[in-house]
């Protein structure tokens, strides 16, 4: 009773969109299998997208940190694809323009089969918005491929900076125009939640257990700080009264 009375005060959910709402790891193993097949190459696409994703990531925490200038994130992924061929010995299989078309996968995601019916029944009750690390242009797009039902688009371009930094969160409390407790952060993603919780906003996880592929066990075990833990959008939707 005291949870439901907690939960009952929240006006508006926030989502993390790459892995939470959308699928990634599927279009770039698509995309891989494709390239092989064109370049009659044998790369390992699920080894090489794990390995671009962590020079990514390395790349935001740099800005977080303030050791770089803040940088787009569909820059950021064609630089480190650079990184990434230059690594795996690969840079001369590539020219630029098809670089930039293997860039491309970030703006073609596939919805997961839950979210659009989830999302739909989340936003007849609440204020729906993205926020994500990635760039608005394209979010705009996933939105757009994926047909997810949001009310607003909001990501970590507007701040310039990205998750977990607090100037993330805070987009959502000057732009929806609602308190940090009447927001629930949504993600697949326990650091994001972790600091969504430290920023003052409630939490939902939704496990993502194939965010990675089949054959990668991400951290999907309920945590007792979560306000809901869901196995889904439509289960989070029926925990929340949607």
């Amino acid at each position: 009773m005291a949870q439901a009375a907690s939960l009952a005060g929240i006006r508006a959910l926030t989502f993390d969109v790459q892995g939470t709402c959308a699928d990634f790891c599927g279009p770039l193993l698509r995309m891989g299998a494709e390239v092989n097949r064109a370049k009659g190459l044998e790369i390992d696409w699920g080894a090489l997208s794990a390995d671009w994703r962590e020079l990514y990531r390395a790349v935001l925490d740099q800005i977080i940190a303030g050791a770089r200038s803040w940088l787009r994130v569909d820059r950021i992924y064609r630089e480190t694809l650079d990184d990434l061929l230059d690594r795996h010995g690969l840079s001369a299989t590539f020219t630029a323009a098809e670089r930039d078309q293997l860039n491309q996968v970030w703006s073609r995601l596939d919805p997961w089969p839950d979210s659009v019916e989830g999302l739909a029944r989340l936003r007849r009750r609440f204020v729906t918005s993205t926020l994500s690390n990635a760039g608005m242009r394209t979010m705009v797009a996933v939105v757009k491929h994926a047909g997810l039902p949001f009310d607003a688009v909001l990501t970590a371009e507007l701040a310039q900076s990205y998750k977990p930094a607090p100037a993330v969160y805070q987009l959502a409390v000057d732009l929806l125009g609602y308190r940090p407790e009447e927001i629930m952060m949504v993600a697949c993603h326990k650091y994001d939640l972790k600091a969504a919780r430290a920023f003052g906003m409630r939490t939902a996880f939704v496990a993502r257990p194939l965010e990675f592929g089949p054959d990668v066990r991400p951290d999907v075990a309920p945590e007792p700080w979560f306000d809901v833990f869901a196995t889904d959008f439509v289960a989070l939707a029926d925990a929340l009264g949607a």
